[in-house]
């Protein structure tokens, strides 16, 4: 084998290995390659943003229809106030609940006054002082909710109103004793469910952030 021959087959080598070197690198194309991808105008991103947006609210959908009256009470509320949340709304009214339930058991509505709107706050009171004329009273120790749901929701959207009903049960042991401590009503020992159904209110977007109570019931 002559010296050109030998030349020709090392430079032959050379070049399949550079070939295969640069398709170990770029890899190679069939004519079924995926299309590479097209850079997004900043126009599609926007339009993109906002068919998300416009979309669904897991908020206001996991404790409602969004095409309901309730649904789109919240939304309404969402819109006026848009650091507003319902889930934390709920948390917030569980916490309240027990606070002002437990506040009623013990008469002291004092600690509790801000929270409660005039007309609530006026007949807790009545009730509290019925008890105290006839030397009743109570002793509770609150045990828990047991359920929680949100019933109903309005917005007034001329002043910003909004309100919302959310429906309690507790489970609580308390007992009622007499001037001479005799126990009259309860038991010391059983737990006893109670339900209620309760109604807040809050003008949206205010500079106070706590809702009061404004209607009680069952």
């Amino acid at each position: 084998m002559n010296m050109q021959l030998i030349q020709l087959l090392a430079l032959a080598g050379i070049a399949v290995y550079l070939i295969l070197k640069l398709r170990g690198v770029l890899g190679t194309r069939d004519g079924h390659e995926a299309p590479r991808n097209k850079s997004v105008s900043p126009e599609a991103k926007r339009q993109k943003f906002e068919v998300i947006d416009g979309g669904s609210d897991p908020d206001v959908a996991d404790h409602a229809e969004e095409d309901s009256d309730v649904g789109r009470a919240l939304l309404a509320m969402k819109s006026a106030e848009p650091s507003f949340s319902v889930t934390e709304f709920l948390q917030g009214s569980k916490g309240a609940y027990e606070m002002i339930l437990m506040a009623f058991e013990n008469a002291d509505l004092s600690s509790v006054k801000s929270f409660l709107s005039d007309e609530v706050y006026g007949a807790f009171e009545s009730v509290v002082k019925e008890r105290e004329s006839q030397g009743l009273v109570i002793e509770a120790e609150f045990r828990g909710v047991l359920e929680i749901g949100l019933m109903s929701a309005t917005f007034d959207a001329g002043n910003g109103l909004a309100e919302i009903d959310v429906r309690f049960v507790c489970k609580l042991i308390s007992v009622v004793r007499d001037r001479d401590g005799k126990i009259v009503e309860g038991s010391e020992t059983e737990e006893k469910r109670q339900r209620d159904v309760w109604t807040f209110a809050r003008a949206m977007d205010a500079s106070d952030p706590n809702w009061q109570l404004v209607a009680t019931g069952e």
